[in-house]
């Protein structure tokens, strides 16, 4: 065999097997994902509301509150605290409350103070 014949076998081979790759590739193996936009958006998991109540309480002991007691009505949670001491000897705040309830695409927070709100979502990845 010649230089000639065998790089025109060679180049002959190569371009075959590029050809077949390529149409074997247009069948498609069934992974198949819809372009950016069309809906195919990951599901996020909300924590639940046990989850959300316990963060909660920690981020007001956090900020030096008092949780005097928690609650549950029906589907939602009621925390309630107070502001605590703070050494200065002039008693407990007055009681103040947080509303905790779930909802179908998020978990709500009524009446939370706007500092531990803000560390409530962080901790929870809201």
């Amino acid at each position: 065999m010649t230089r000639y014949t065998r790089i025109a076998l060679i180049a002959t081979v190569t371009a075959g097997l590029w050809l077949t790759s390529g149409t074997a590739a247009a069948q498609g193996n069934g992974d198949w994902k819809a372009p950016p936009g069309a809906g195919n958006k990951k599901k996020l998991s909300l924590p639940s509301t046990n989850e959300a109540v316990s963060v909660a309480r920690e981020m007001l002991v956090k900020h030096g509150y008092e949780v005097v007691r928690v609650d549950i009505v029906e589907d939602t949670r009621v925390i309630y605290y107070r502001l605590g001491n703070r050494g200065r000897g002039r008693g407990r705040g007055r009681l103040q409350r947080i509303v905790v309830r779930r909802e179908p695409e998020r978990i709500v927070f009524v009446d939370a103070p706007r500092v531990v709100l803000v560390d409530i979502n962080v901790k929870l990845g809201l």
